[in-house]
């Protein structure tokens, strides 16, 4: 007689198992950027620019796929993957790039918890980016990633449930946020604020982050059928947490929408759209307003670090590890660099939108050189990307590519 093997089954447990990587990444598009060109995009155009967060967020969930795909079939990061196999000096020059998308990312993060700080206590908004900065150092020089997880994930639960909150208390009519989260619009001037928007959702920094995460489980020190195993739970993973995602960033809209927009009030400062919300909605709104934006500040500030100091790292051929000088380096550039730029700007909120405008700009880059890594037999093996797949990420990247024309058309005044 026979005996089949026992079918392995997807266990709650299981599949708790391998959230965690995608939760991280969210962290980063849930940051103060994405803060300024939501509250942006919906104080001034209502809900007619939502779609943008829902192609953002189909985009988002395609390349972290992707990334992490890279990550688990090859057990290299995305950095390190790029020094092994580009030549050397493209390489670098794709590198450098990625590391100043990383400073501009802890530009937008740091200096939005640097705000919070001062709704929250009237510190002055430099010294209390010095002091975020100071935190954000502490917590990734004495935390593991297992550890750092948690405080993570508590954060965007912290942020989720502000935002919840939030959205009750104006009257939405969801009837206009549907039809504006499927119904593509380009209302007149509205295409930087798109661009911010999306530089805030799909941001290069992410896509090294997920890569380097999945690397540090070592979920690719196995056979063949547990590495597509593993890929698939990765997806439950990368869809559960990009749809957390797109729901706190909607919410941001949408609250933005129905409170400012609908009383033809632009928004351009978030400590502006803070005391706005006092009279408008009561003294809760404000309070939480500002306590979530100190909490998405921090806690994509340490997701921005890591990626710095993972980028860096890959440079030299070696993981991300603060034990070893490398990653120390370039976390310290990461947070650093952000930081002393912020003593350059003068309008804070016009560089949280220019901030998400250069990540736009330089994620044609990293999209590329990541679908090229994984679209090759020589890096991926039998994981490679099968043709079906290349269209996708192909049109993703060419969609991306024509929205920076676009961008740079209008800046320059042509559009």
């Amino acid at each position: 007689m026979t005996i089949n093997p026992p079918v392995r089954r997807s266990t709650a447990r299981e599949i708790l198992k391998y959230l965690g990587p995608g939760l991280l990444v969210t962290i980063g598009f849930i940051d103060p950027g994405n803060w300024a060109a939501n509250i942006a995009a919906g104080s001034i155009y209502g809900y007619k620019l939502l779609w943008v967060l829902t192609l953002a967020t189909f985009f988002l969930v395609v390349l972290q796929h992707n990334s992490a795909h890279l990550g688990i079939a090859t057990g290299l990061c995305l950095s390190e993957a790029v020094t092994a196999y580009f030549p050397k000096t493209g390489g670098r020059v794709i590198l450098g790039t990625a590391v100043a998308a990383a400073v501009c990312t802890a530009l937008a993060e740091i200096l939005g918890a640097g705000i919070a700080l001062q709704m929250l206590f009237g510190i002055p908004l430099r010294i209390g980016a010095c002091l975020s900065s100071a935190f954000v150092l502490i917590m990734l020089a004495t935390n593991s990633y297992r550890y750092l997880e948690r405080w993570l994930v508590g954060f965007v639960s912290l942020i989720g449930l502000g935002f919840l909150y939030e959205l009750f208390l104006p009257r939405v009519p969801w009837g206009q946020a549907a039809a504006g989260w499927v119904i593509p619009a380009f209302p007149a001037g509205a295409l930087p604020i798109i661009m911010s928007a999306l530089g805030a959702v799909v941001m290069p920094h992410n896509l090294f982050l997920h890569s380097e995460i999945i690397q540090s489980r070592e979920w690719y020190r196995e056979d063949e059928k547990t590495i597509r195993h593993q890929l698939k739970f990765e997806l439950f993973d990368t869809l559960f947490s990009m749809g957390i995602g797109w729901v706190i960033n909607s919410a941001m809209v949408i609250v933005a929408a129905a409170t400012f927009f609908s009383r033809k009030i632009a928004v351009n400062d978030l400590a502006q759209a803070q005391t706005m919300l006092q009279p408008l909605l009561g003294r809760g709104s404000q309070l939480v307003f500002a306590l979530t934006l100190l909490f998405a500040g921090i806690a994509s500030a340490v997701t921005a670090g890591m990626s710095g100091g993972t980028i860096v790292a890959g440079i030299f051929g070696r993981a991300y590890d603060l034990k070893e000088t490398v990653s120390r380096v370039g976390v310290g550039i990461t947070i650093l660099g952000g930081l002393a730029f912020i003593f350059l700007l003068r309008d804070t909120f016009k560089g949280l939108l220019l901030s998400q405008m250069l990540l736009s700009i330089q994620l044609p880059i990293t999209i590329f050189t990541l679908i090229a890594l994984t679209s090759s037999k020589k890096v991926m093996g039998r994981f490679a990307n099968p043709l079906s797949s290349k269209i996708v990420l192909t049109l993703v990247g060419t969609v991306v590519v024509g929205l920076n024309v676009l961008l740079i058309l209008n800046l320059a005044g042509i559009l």
